[in-house]
């Protein structure tokens, strides 16, 4: 069966629950198609850090030490892919291999393996079912943002981020929620800064 492939488009605040990010996926090549996917807060901040390579936390997260644990072990993950959707809740497999070339396909959560992934720089896939039944287009999207605008005018509006004016302001409070381990306003910060 062909998968198809995907790559981190990147991460929003859900509006729909609370503390939970939406991890949106981005079809490679023609097709345009996003797979959006519900993850929690604190697999949200680790996929945010590793994608961030310029921020890097005081302490290694959990995927930094899994990372390290299976590069000493001589294991490499060769690509992730969700395969299963069911009541709303995606499967993921983990396809692994060892130092004498022995293959390993281990079950997952898709935001713990995209973690893992953007730390491999390997690639993620889906099945076709996942991206018929789960996918959106562009089209589908652009209307869902412009519900999500009327909803709320503005990402941003919380204290700690809407005080800050300038990019060096931004930049510095950064790096103080990352040394303080609060990757959830490091996120806010970053996403900020982007739209800057």
């Amino acid at each position: 069966m062909q998968h198809i492939e995907l790559t981190v488009k990147g991460l929003s605040y859900s509006q729909g629950k609370s503390g939970a990010y939406a991890l949106i996926l981005a079809e490679t090549g023609e097709g345009g198609r996003k797979l959006p996917v519900v993850i929690g807060g604190a697999e949200a901040q680790s996929i945010a850090v590793a994608m961030e390579k310029s921020v890097a936390p005081p302490r290694p997260l959990t995927h930094d030490t899994w990372k390290n644990m299976l590069d000493e072990l001589g294991v490499t993950l060769e690509k992730i892919v969700i395969h299963r959707l069911v009541n709303g809740v995606f499967y993921a497999s983990l396809y692994t291999v060892d130092g004498s070339g022995g293959t390993h396909v281990f079950d997952s959560r898709p935001s713990d393996a995209v973690a893992l992934a953007v730390r491999f720089e390997c690639s993620i896939f889906a099945t076709p079912e996942i991206m018929e039944h789960a996918g959106i287009t562009e089209k589908e999207e652009s209307k869902a943002d412009a519900r999500a605008l009327e909803e709320d005018e503005d990402d941003f509006d919380e204290p700690e981020v809407a005080q800050v004016a300038t990019r060096e302001e931004l930049e510095l409070r950064l790096t103080e929620a990352v040394e303080n381990e609060d990757y959830e306003l490091a996120a806010r910060l970053r996403d900020k800064l982007d739209k800057l």
